[in-house]
């Protein structure tokens, strides 16, 4: 009967801890990698290499929804999605090709995998800063002849560099298809309004993160039982998080949640 209690309270813990990171989401749309690794890896003392496959599939899933729920709004641009993937799936079979070589367990893997982490973490909390600082309100509608022009990129290669970069990131550390990739979009598609490019972000992490984690899941770096739990947490927590975004202010809790993101990728390159 303890033991039935034990599993019954961890059960619960994993479920509420997708919850809140879900209710994250919702409220500031910082990608659920940033905080559901760290908190798999130090609060539940998963390995590495499982957290971040696991955290991978549950990127996915989660955001399938609202990529659903943002083209039907007619928000996505296709084609910036299609450029900067051109990019970002080959780099992540290419990654997936080194883990699997070297041995996604392996103790020198699993420190590249920790310390890459952290900096990753570090680059999204100043990423999740800058956006609460100078992120501004813009309009989401734009006139057919200037949308064909702010989803052409400043030159043809770009998206592709940046794509296989942000690719090789998310593979190796389940981070930066978010507030990275945001920044990242921001910077090739100056014209483009900030909720299609929050919309192309959204829905360019979808395929790169299923593959990803797919690939990882080859390897046998994804615990399923463990990626429910979250999942059935997180679902109704992103629900509940949007319904709060609009009542919650918005600079406050990035500001607070970039300090959160920067103590975990210190903390992580410490190790």
């Amino acid at each position: 009967m303890h033991e039935l209690n034990l599993l019954l309270a961890s059960d619960f813990a994993y479920i509420f801890a997708g919850f809140v990171v879900g209710v994250v989401v919702g409220l500031t749309g910082v990608g659920g990698g940033s905080l559901m690794t760290p908190i798999l890896i130090f609060a539940f003392g998963v390995k590495p290499h499982l957290a971040i496959g696991t955290d991978l599939l549950f990127a996915a899933f989660t955001k399938m929804g609202g990529t659903v729920n943002l083209a039907r709004s007619r928000l996505v641009d296709w084609r910036v999605v299609g450029q900067v993937a051109l990019g970002s799936v080959p780099a992540t079979l290419v990654t997936l090709y080194i883990l699997k070589t070297v041995g996604p367990a392996n103790a020198a893997t699993q420190s590249v995998m920790t310390s890459t982490l952290g900096v990753a973490l570090l680059l999204t909390a100043a990423a999740t800063l800058y956006k609460a600082i100078r992120g501004k309100a813009s309009p989401a509608n734009i006139a057919p002849e200037q949308l064909a022009q702010a989803t052409r990129a400043r030159h043809w290669a770009l998206p592709i560099v940046f794509g296989a970069i942000i690719g090789a990131l998310v593979t190796i550390t389940s981070v930066g298809a978010g507030a990275i990739g945001v920044i990242v979009l921001m910077m090739l598609y100056p014209a483009l309004p900030l909720p299609r490019i929050v919309a192309a972000d959204i829905a360019h992490a979808v395929p790169l993160t299923l593959v990803a984690g797919m690939g990882h899941a080859w390897m046998g770096s994804v615990d399923w039982l463990l990626l429910a739990k979250l999942l059935a947490g997180s679902l109704p927590g992103i629900w509940l998080g949007t319904l709060l975004m609009k009542k919650t202010p918005d600079r406050i809790i990035r500001s607070l949640l970039s300090v959160l993101l920067a103590y975990a990728g210190l903390k992580l390159i410490a190790i």
